[in-house]
């Protein structure tokens, strides 16, 4: 005697790990990256402490520190690409640039969906904002505007140093002194942040959990960035016009508010690869991870490659003397005691 319930040959099933558990996934892998920058961040803030003479007790200076150093990372790509010579000040901040624009080019925004610790405080203001139904969605005559602001930071910052400074220029600010103790200046901002900055990190918190991701969307320039590489992207999220029921249910959850239903491909610069919409269709095999020549994809391949890629990155960078800065750690002491000094080259 057959038991009807049990008959599961036609059921729209999917795999536990392939869409339904996606966005569980992403939260584990973008808690474990924020749990390692937090743990980055107290270490180096005691080795500040020692390094200024406020604690007796010595950390070593963590390399990963430097991944809160873009604007640096950008002059030094500029400079290997010029010189062909790594950054030897901060090697780990422009290793793990690097690593974002490989990502980037390859695995779409992966490194914004699924490593930055910014897109997992946005992720949970946001479905805070849900809960307590304040999320708002800005109207189509004001979110195109917004959404041309990150484009505009990353265009002033690729003028001022991909395009007008000269390798004179580049050489003397990586030997700056300046240079050397940016990451101390960076802990300086946070710690004692002015008035302007601080009323500024204040409004973008607290909008964050009326508006999805205001930074990420509107005002994040390496966001920008890797969203232009990911146009080049072979993989992608396609969506089968004849299986779609149009209840958009992928566009409710999207981070980056895209019209998927709108879109057979969905090669969007706001798409930040976190498959969240996978996960809530209804239809099976309606949105689909892609490869060139409409190939299919499993879903789990586009986050294996995310923290494969990074995390292969990091060792080879650590196997070829590339992770670990070659200032001298006295160095670092010296200058960091003179830090109210140092001022922008």
């Amino acid at each position: 005697m057959s038991t009807p319930f049990l008959n599961l040959d036609n059921a729209p099933m999917k795999t536990f790990w392939s869409y339904t558990n996606l966005p569980t996934l992403r939260l584990i892998s973008q808690s474990l990256f924020a749990t390692f920058c937090l743990a980055v961040g107290l270490q180096f803030y005691r080795f500040y402490l020692w390094a200024t003479l406020a604690s007796e007790q010595f950390v070593q200076r963590p390399p990963a520190v430097e991944a809160f150093l873009p604007l640096g990372a950008l002059v030094s790509l500029k400079r290997f690409v010029l010189t062909g010579e790594y950054d030897t000040i901060h090697p780990a901040g422009f290793t793990i640039f690097l690593a974002a624009l490989f990502l980037g080019l390859f695995v779409r925004k992966g490194f914004c969906g699924w490593i930055c610790p910014v897109g997992l405080a946005s992720n949970l203001a946001e479905r805070t904002g849900k809960k307590l139904h304040i999320l708002l969605t800005p109207p189509a005559w004001l979110n195109l505007p917004l959404l041309s602001l990150k484009y505009l930071l990353l265009g002033t910052f690729c003028w001022l140093i991909l395009w007008s400074m000269p390798l004179q220029d580049l050489t003397a600010f990586h030997s700056s002194a300046y240079n050397l103790i940016a990451d101390a200046k960076m802990l300086h901002f946070f710690l004692h942040p002015k008035p302007l900055a601080a009323s500024i990190m204040l409004i973008l918190i607290a909008a964050s959990f009326v508006i999805k991701n205001p930074w990420c969307r509107y005002f994040c320039p390496y966001g920008a960035l890797l969203g232009l590489l990911a146009f080049f992207s072979p993989l992608q999220v396609r969506r089968d016009q004849s299986l779609c029921i149009n209840c958009k249910q992928c566009e409710t959850i999207c981070p980056g508010s895209i019209q998927i239903t709108a879109r057979q491909t969905i090669r969007n610069a706001e798409c930040i690869g976190c498959l969240e919409c996978l996960s809530v269709c209804p239809q099976q095999e309606c949105l689909q991870l892609s490869l060139p020549a409409k190939k299919k994809a499993p879903p789990l391949l586009l986050p294996s490659l995310i923290i494969g890629i990074f995390l292969l990155f990091w060792l080879v960078a650590r196997l070829t003397g590339h992770w670990q800065s070659q200032i001298p750690t006295e160095l670092f002491q010296l200058y960091y005691q003179q830090i109210q000094s140092i001022g922008h080259p």
